[in-house]
């Protein structure tokens, strides 16, 4: 199969969280038919990893990786003369097989590189987890992610914060008599929604989204609960955010910080154009495959919409990328992890939402 039609074919096999299976056993069979060795790596249940290294390589330096799974709902491809339809496109199933084809190029020229294909990404990066555990000695890893082929030179952060404000319920015709969660969540937003948050002159702002509220009995009932999720963006460390989230609204709410993912600067290449990724990616749980690198065709605005697609063009573009990166990256000096200025993340639980 060429590029579009190997894109095709991974779009039409549904594997929307955690149903990652059938595309991971194509992959199996697909990467064997090429002359590869592909293995799963078991993560959960019948979920499994899929990892692919060249026959006689076993220790490749170089590591392409992005995930199988996608957001509902199934959507199944399509094309025209210049785009490739449907769920997964872009994010990141056209970056799957752009990378299949640049490893194959890349062997022939007689550069090995692995092909590292992990479920679960869109939920909690389990398969990333797993995979961590079990590293192969790569030097670098370049993730695949919509970043209209540009090297992106940091990803944000993300921060999840679950704000609970309790109250007495009374009957509506007496508020003096109860104590309103509602209006104390209002408050703890507005305080929220003002504060000013953390810049970085290269990367750009922190940013916030209230993404869910719940709470109230009745409209006739002052409310006793009411409770909303926060999500930050983050261009630095959190722990100033999570003290002035704190100091601002503690009096009111009770605040739980949930899930975190650490910012992250990326290596990038002369030449090379690059970009800020406001998503967050496997990238932080992968802390044991090698310095990261962050790369795909496809643009992260038509993700996870119904109008996926990824542009035929840049799929192209992004195989000769890909080639150009593996070819300048093993040519560098081996040094220590320290020297190449990489440090992983930290060992909190990254879980991100994108």
């Amino acid at each position: 199969m060429d590029l579009f039609a190997l894109t095709r074919r991974l779009v039409d096999i549904e594997s929307i969280t955690p149903n990652e299976g059938a595309v991971g056993d194509f992959l199996c069979d697909e990467l064997r038919r090429r002359g590869f060795e592909a293995n799963k790596m078991p993560v959960e249940g019948a979920r499994a990893n899929v990892l692919d290294v060249s026959p006689g390589h076993p220790r490749p330096e170089i590591v392409f990786s992005t995930h199988m799974d996608t957001v509902p709902p199934f959507i199944a491809s399509s094309e025209d003369e210049t785009r490739i339809c449907g769920r997964g496109s872009c994010d990141a199933k056209g970056i799957i097989a752009a990378q299949i084809m640049a490893a194959e190029k890349l062997r022939a020229e007689g550069v090995y590189v692995g092909l590292l294909f992990l479920v679960g990404e869109e939920r909690d990066s389990i398969g990333a987890k797993m995979a961590n555990q079990h590293p192969i000695g790569a030097r670098f890893m370049i993730n695949g992610e919509p970043t209209e082929n540009q090297l992106a030179l940091a990803s944000k952060g993300s921060l999840h914060v679950e704000l609970t404000a309790r109250g007495k319920m009374a009957h509506s015709a007496y508020p003096e008599l109860g104590e309103s969660a509602i209006d104390k969540l209002v408050e703890a937003l507005h305080r929220l929604h003002v504060m000013k948050l953390p810049e970085s002159p290269d990367v750009g702002p922190s940013t916030k989204n209230v993404g869910t509220i719940e709470g109230g009995r009745a409209r006739n009932v002052i409310s006793d609960f009411a409770k909303a999720d926060v999500l930050y963006r983050l261009v630095g460390p959190s722990d100033e955010l999570r003290r002035q989230i704190t100091d601002a609204v503690g009096e009111l709410v009770e605040i739980h910080f949930t899930r975190e993912a650490p910012f992250m600067r990326l290596r990038t290449l002369d030449g090379l154009p690059t970009m800020v990724a406001a998503f967050t990616t496997d990238i932080p749980a992968l802390s044991n495959w090698g310095e990261p690198l962050l790369l795909g065709p496809g643009s992260i605005h038509v993700a996870h919409t119904e109008g996926e697609y990824v542009e035929k063009k840049q799929l192209e573009e992004a195989v000769g990328l890909y080639c150009e990166m593996a070819k300048r990256l093993v040519k560098l000096p081996r040094v220590r992890d320290l020297d190449l200025g990489w440090t992983p993340p930290g060992s909190r639980d990254e879980l991100h939402e994108r």
